[in-house]
């Protein structure tokens, strides 16, 4: 088989990369070891970042995603919904974190509103008595299926080949170049390449070493359990840095309470431990106290793809979401690219950098059409629901 760029890794960042190629009239093919979205993308918590929960700590960071916040709102509505978040300081939190919460947002040009415990509960009831304080801010919830399913109807649609159940098993590196990757599952044959690019995930790691190449990589597993909404709206946030059971999602079947943050050695064999559910849960409900009486749904487990070259000791939470975009001909892969890092707020600017060097590499003038057109299902969002078993879905998060 022969095409001019193969992807490997059919989350929202892989899809992505594919649809950006597509458009640009570059012939790519895609390859997915399991169901597209089947991991980190499909077991996020579903937030699109305004930017505010790194914006002290990363600010980078946190204008990519408030950058990438505007864009999606405006060209993936069907996946999208508007529910706006809050930062909330409880009881006993820490008055001047919420202060520079607000002041690094503002800093962002983000447009935030505060309100006091009574203002904000007239608004969420079911927030605890002990919210003193609110910090409204831009965040929405996406639908991770209804995302990859656009990008990947867009990519088709544009000329992109997709395989899933096709685990990347080999490549061939000969005089200091990517030649050829054996493909497995569906695929069942070697697949020759102008570029590969590596974007799967928290297995990147493992993918640049088939072609003897190094990235470095410190995967982080993270517990969601969504629980029957007691009528949660908005997207809550505890006004405190980064910690487990911070966050309460609303979603159309559940509210998903998050997060934890453990350093895995094997992100296909990890412990998933019903004492981390159990703090999950007692953490939200701080926030919000119906979550704890409320009958699970379902429990899942995602792992961050944490690009973490100089990070060995640190603290998982510690190292930047930010992406990186790793160009391995310097050792002796020329051709292979790795995608790596970012989140699923940030995943069309990842997708364009990958896509804008791959054309340089490649001598393509097209620019990136992506911050502008559409998604399929902008108005009409039923139509990726019924695309999403034709495609091969796997996202718990919904």
């Amino acid at each position: 088989m022969r095409t001019t760029v193969l992807v490997i890794g059919g989350g929202a960042t892989g899809v992505g990369v594919a649809r950006d190629l597509a458009l640009r009239g570059v012939d790519v093919t895609l390859v997915e070891r399991g169901a597209l979205a089947g991991g980190t993308t499909g077991r996020s918590h579903g937030v699109l970042h305004s930017g505010a929960r790194y914006a002290e700590a990363d600010p980078d960071d946190a204008a990519a995603c408030l950058a990438e916040n505007r864009v999606l709102r405006e060209v993936a509505s069907g996946c999208l919904r508007e529910t706006g978040g809050y930062f909330l300081q409880l009881d006993g939190d820490d008055p001047d974190y919420f202060e520079r919460k607000r002041a690094a947002c503002a800093d962002l040009g983000m447009e935030t509103t505060t309100l006091d415990g009574d203002a904000f509960r007239a608004r969420v009831p079911e927030a605890s008595p002990a919210v003193e304080r609110a910090l409204a801010v831009p965040d929405a919830v996406v639908s991770p299926s209804r995302l990859v399913v656009a990008n990947a109807l867009d990519a088709r649609e544009a000329g992109a080949t997709i395989h899933t159940h096709a685990p990347v098993e080999s490549m061939r590196v000969a005089d200091g170049r990517v030649r050829a990757v054996a493909v497995g599952g569906t695929v069942g044959t070697t697949v020759e390449a102008d570029a590969v690019v590596n974007a799967a995930g928290p297995w990147a790691e493992r993918c640049a070493a088939l072609a003897g190449v190094s990235v470095p990589m410190r995967p982080t597993r993270g517990a969601m359990v969504a629980v029957e909404n007691p009528g949660v709206d908005a997207v809550l946030n505890r006004c405190r840095p980064p910690a487990d059971g911070d966050i309460v999602v609303p979603t159309p079947e559940a509210a998903v309470l998050g997060t934890t943050s453990v350093a895995v050695d094997d992100p296909d064999d990890f412990e998933r431990s019903d004492a981390a559910v159990d703090r999950i849960v007692d953490e939200c409900a701080a926030m919000c106290p119906a979550v704890a009486g409320m009958p699970t749904v379902r429990t899942y487990w995602g792992v961050r793809p944490l690009y973490a070259p100089d990070e060995s000791g640190r603290d998982g939470r510690a190292i930047s979401r930010g992406f990186a975009l790793l160009d391995h001909e310097a050792e002796g892969a020329a051709g292979l690219v790795t995608v790596v890092g970012g989140k699923l707020t940030t995943y069309r600017r990842m997708a364009e950098a990958t896509a804008d060097l791959l054309c340089d590499r490649l001598a393509v003038d097209a620019p990136c059409r992506t911050a502008e057109r559409p998604l399929p299902g902008s108005d009409d969002p039923e139509r990726l629901d019924t695309a999403l078993d034709a495609f091969d879905v796997d996202a718990p998060a919904g």
